[in-house]
C-alpha cells in the first residue's frame, strides 16, 4: 500500500509519547523517578508534546479535516472512533500524573490513581492504534500472527515501550549524575526485544501466499478457471495509486536492514559504550535514542508498503 507520512509520523511521535507516559507511571508507582521539578516539567513536556504532535500530524491525513468530530461518535464499530477517543481521555489522568510530580506535597493523594490510569490509558490508545490495521481482512499482511497472538499489536506496543525508556534515559541522563545500570541493561533488553519481534513479523510475512483472484471473489469448480478479458478500467484510478504500491525485494531488504541495524544494534551499541564509560552515557543516549526514532520511521514506512491490498489482484 502507498505510505502516509503523517500517518508514519504520528504511529512514530505518539507511540514514543505514550511509551514515556506509560513509563513515568512505573516509575511514579515504584517512586523511582528523580526528585525536583526540572525532571518533572521536562518529561511531561517531552511525553504530552510527542504524543499532541503525533496527533496533529494524523490530522493532515484526513481529506476533510472538519469532519474529524464526527469520527469519535462511531466507537462502537471503529477502531480509529477507539483510538481517538482514548486518545483524548489519556489525557486527563496524564495532567494528574504531571500536577503530582510538579507538585508532590500538593498533589501526591493524585499520584497513583492518575499513574495507573495514565498507564492503562497509554496501553489502550497503542492496542487501537495497532488494531486500525489488524482488523483489516482485506491486507494478510497486518493480519499475520504467531499462534494466537497478532504480531502487529505486539510491534506496536515494544517500540512504544522502547521509544519511552530511551527518551526517560535521555532525561535521567541529563538531570541525574548517574542512571542505573539495571535500567541501562532494560534499555538494551526492551531494544532487542522490539526488533526480535519485528523480524518475526517479517518471517511471517514472507512466508505469506497472497490468494489468487478466483479465490477472492469465491470462485468454486470449474468456475475457477475464468480470467478476467479485460482490465477493470482504462485509467489508473485511486485504488491502483493507494493499494497497488510495489517496492523491489532487493530495495526491500537493504531497507530492513538500514532500520533494524540503525535503529536497533547501533543505539544497543551505544548503550553499551555508555554504560561502559558512565560519564559519557549523556553522549550516546540522545543519539541512540534518534537513531531509534528513525529506524521506526523506516520501519512503520515499510509496514505500509510491504503491504498489499487484496484490491489489487483484481488490477494484475
Amino acid at each position: 500500500m502507498h505510505p502516509a507520512y503523517s500517518v508514519i509520523f504520528f504511529t512514530t511521535l505518539s507511540g514514543a509519547g505514550y511509551g514515556l507516559l506509560a513509563v513515568l507511571g512505573i516509575g511514579f508507582l515504584t517512586d523511582s523517578l528523580p526528585p525536583g521539578t526540572g525532571f518533572a516539567l521536562a518529561s511531561m513536556t517531552l511525553c504530552l508534546g510527542l504524543i499532541t504532535g503525533g496527533l496533529l500530524c494524523s490530522s493532515l491525513h484526513l481529506h476533510h479535516p472538519e469532519r474529524a468530530l464526527l469520527a469519535f461518535s462511531q466507537w462502537r464499530s471503529s477502531w480509529l472512533s477507539r483510538e481517538g477517543v482514548a486518545a483524548l481521555a489519556t489525557f486527563l489522568p496524564a495532567g494528574g500524573l504531571g500536577l503530582a510530580m510538579l507538585f508532590p506535597s500538593w498533589f501526591r493523594w493524585l499520584g497513583a490513581a492518575s499513574a495507573i490510569a495514565s498507564i492503562l490509558g497509554a496501553a489502550v490508545t497503542v492496542f487501537c492504534t495497532a488494531m486500525i490495521y489488524a482488523s483489516l481482512k482485506p491486507v494478510p499482511q497486518w493480519r499475520v500472527s504467531w499462534g494466537r497472538l497478532p504480531l502487529t499489536p505486539l510491534v506496536y506496543f515494544a517500540f512504544a515501550l522502547a521509544g519511552g525508556m530511551l527518551c526517560q534515559l535521555v532525561l535521567l541522563c541529563l538531570f541525574t549524575d548517574a542512571p542505573a545500570q539495571m535500567f541501562i541493561a532494560a534499555n538494551c533488553a526492551v531494544l532487542t526485544l522490539a526488533w526480535a519481534v519485528k523480524m518475526l513479523y517479517w518471517r511471517r510475512i514472507d512466508s505469506l501466499v497472497m490468494p489468487s483472484l478466483p479465490d477472492a471473489i469465491g470462485l468454486r469448480g470449474e468456475w475457477r478457471r475464468m480470467r478476467p478479458f479485460d482490465p477493470p478500467h482504462t485509467e489508473p484510478n485511486y485504488l491502483q495509486k493507494e493499494m497497488g504500491y510495489r517496492i523491489a525485494r532487493k530495495h526491500r531488504d537493504m531497507l530492513r536492514r538500514l532500520a533494524w541495524s540503525g535503529g536497533g544494534a547501533v543505539p544497543i551499541a551505544l548503550l553499551l559504550a555508555g554504560a561502559w564509560l558512565s560519564e559519557a552515557l549523556w553522549l550516546a543516549s540522545l543519539p541512540a535514542a534518534l537513531l531509534l526514532l528513525a529506524g521506526t520511521l523506516l520501519e512503520r514506512w515499510l509496514f505500509f508498503a510491504e503491504a498489499q491490498h487484496t484490491s489489487s489482484l483484481y488490477y494484475g
